[in-house]
């Protein structure tokens, strides 16, 4: 299993976006939104076979207003994933 530290940093005109660092392959990839993270991520976790653990980190200077907007736009993610999930079993 892999470890993939994915830091949430804000540009200089304020626009958040994930950092992700896997130290073992000595890899950083950056995502400006969740769509992009979740397909970093994929791809960052294909060496593991799909197995990896994400440590959150955040930088200073993220405020709570940026960290709620994450945090709703990963639900809609995972709210669309599930929806697709759920397609893809009634097809079958």
């Amino acid at each position: 299993m892999g470890t993939i530290v994915s830091i949430i940093k804000v540009n200089p005109e304020g626009r958040w976006y994930f950092e992700l660092v896997d130290e073992e392959q000595d890899r950083v990839e950056y995502a400006l939104d969740v769509d992009e993270y979740a397909a970093k991520i994929e791809d960052m976790g294909q060496i593991y076979g799909g197995y990896v653990e994400v440590i959150w980190q955040q930088e200073e200077n993220v405020t709570k207003k940026q960290i709620d907007e994450i945090r709703y736009e990963m639900m809609a993610y995972e709210a669309k994933m599930e929806a697709l999930r759920e397609e893809q079993k009634e097809d079958d």
